[in-house]
C-alpha cells in the first residue's frame, strides 16, 4: 500500500519553475523590461551599465574637405543584485487535512510577495528619471499629460505607444475629463493589461505602486533623519523603509529628509516603442543573478514545513530617453 508522504506534496523542484512562471504575469512592469541574464552565467553580482550619448546630427562637408571626428562618449553606472525574499510555515494537518490546497495557496503567495518586491523596484528604477515635468501647481489632465510627453521630444510620423502610470485616487479626476477616452467607450488597442482608458496619447493604467512623495532629501536643512532598523522611530528618526513608501529617489542611513510644502503624486509615461525609432534599448533592464528558487526545511518536533522562496536580481533604469516622471499635485 503506497503511503503518501509530505515529499509528494511538497516538492521545491516542482514549484520553483512554477511560481517563476507567475511572476512574469503578475509584474506590471514586465512589458517595458528586458530579463537580461549575463550575470546567471558567470560570477559576480555588480552589473556595469553603459550609456552612451548621442554623437550628433551629422553636418555638411564641402568636397575635398576632410571631415572632423567627434569623440563618442559614454559614461557607465553600476547596479548590485540583491536577494528579494519570503517563507511560509505550514503544519501537517493543514497540508494533509485536504482542507483547501494550502500547498498550492503557499506557492501563489511566494510568487506574488516576490513579484510585488521585484515591481516595487522597477518603480523605483523608472522613477529615477532624469525626464522630469513639474506639474505640483495643477491637478492630473490633458494639459498636464501632454506637456509631459512632449518632453520626450519626438519625431517622425509614427509616435511612440506610451503609457502613464497613475495612482487610483488619480482617476477619478482623470474619467471626469472631457479628453478622456474611456475604454469601454472608445476601441483601443492597448499595450498592456489594467489599462482603463488613453489621454493626451498615453494610455492609463492605474497602481498602488505610484507613490505619493511627501518628502524631499536635504542633508543641510533636513528635519528627519534616516537611521537603522535597529534604532527606534521617533519624530525626528525615521527607518528607510517608513520614509521611501513616500520618497522617490536614493536614500541611505544618515540623510536627511524634510516634508514638502505641497505633495505630489510620482507618475511616470513609459515608451514603448517607435517604428521610426532606431533604439530599440528597453526602458527598463532586470538583471537576473538566479531565478526563484525554492527551499524546504522541517521542523520535526513542531511537525511544520518551512517553504522559503528567493530571487536574486537588479532592477536598472536602461533607457532614460523613453522615461519622463510626471509630477501632478496631489
Amino acid at each position: 500500500m503506497a503511503t503518501t508522504m509530505l515529499t509528494n506534496l511538497i516538492n521545491p523542484q516542482v514549484m520553483a519553475p512554477v511560481i517563476s512562471a507567475k511572476l512574469a504575469k503578475k509584474i506590471r512592469f514586465t512589458p517595458f523590461a528586458k530579463i537580461d541574464l549575463t550575470l546567471a552565467a558567470g560570477p559576480g553580482n555588480t552589473i556595469t551599465v553603459p550609456k552612451y550619448a548621442y554623437i550628433g546630427d551629422a553636418e555638411d562637408v564641402a568636397e575635398g574637405v576632410a571631415m572632423g571626428t567627434t569623440v563618442l562618449t559614454a559614461s557607465t553606472t553600476t547596479a548590485t543584485v540583491k536577494k528579494a525574499g519570503k517563507a511560509v510555515e505550514i503544519t501537517d494537518e493543514a497540508v494533509l487535512s485536504g482542507y483547501g490546497d494550502p500547498v498550492g495557496e503557499s506557492g501563489n503567495q511566494l510568487a506574488k510577495s516576490i513579484a510585488a518586491k521585484v515591481d516595487n523596484d522597477c518603480y523605483d528604477a523608472i522613477s529615477n528619471a532624469t525626464l522630469t515635468y513639474d506639474g505640483t501647481s495643477a491637478v492630473i489632465g490633458y494639459d498636464a499629460i501632454v506637456n509631459t510627453i512632449d518632453m520626450f521630444e519626438e519625431e517622425g510620423d509614427t509616435p511612440a505607444a506610451k503609457v502613464i502610470f497613475v495612482h487610483p485616487k488619480q482617476v477619478t479626476t482623470l474619467r471626469k475629463d472631457s479628453d478622456f477616452k474611456d475604454i469601454n467607450k472608445y476601441p483601443l488597442k492597448v499595450v498592456m493589461n489594467g489599462v482603463i482608458g488613453e489621454i493626451g496619447g498615453a494610455q492609463v493604467v492605474p497602481s498602488r505602486k505610484v507613490k505619493l512623495v511627501k518628502y524631499e532629501k536635504d542633508n543641510t536643512d533636513g528635519t528627519i533623519t534616516i537611521v537603522a532598523d535597529t534604532t527606534t522611530e521617533t519624530t525626528t528618526d525615521k527607518h528607510l523603509s517608513t520614509i521611501m513608501a513616500n520618497y522617490v529617489g536614493a536614500l541611505a542611513v544618515g540623510d536627511k529628509v524634510k516634508g514638502l510644502s505641497a505633495n505630489y503624486y510620482a507618475c511616470p509615461i513609459i515608451m514603448t516603442s517607435n517604428t521610426d525609432d532606431v533604439d530599440d534599448t528597453a526602458a527598463l533592464t532586470i538583471y537576473m543573478k538566479r531565478q526563484a528558487s525554492i527551499e524546504t526545511d522541517r521542523d520535526i518536533l513542531k511537525k511544520t514545513t518551512v517553504i522559503s522562496g528567493d530571487e536574486h536580481f537588479v532592477a536598472v533604469l536602461s533607457n532614460e530617453s523613453k522615461v519622463v516622471l510626471g509630477k501632478y499635485k496631489a
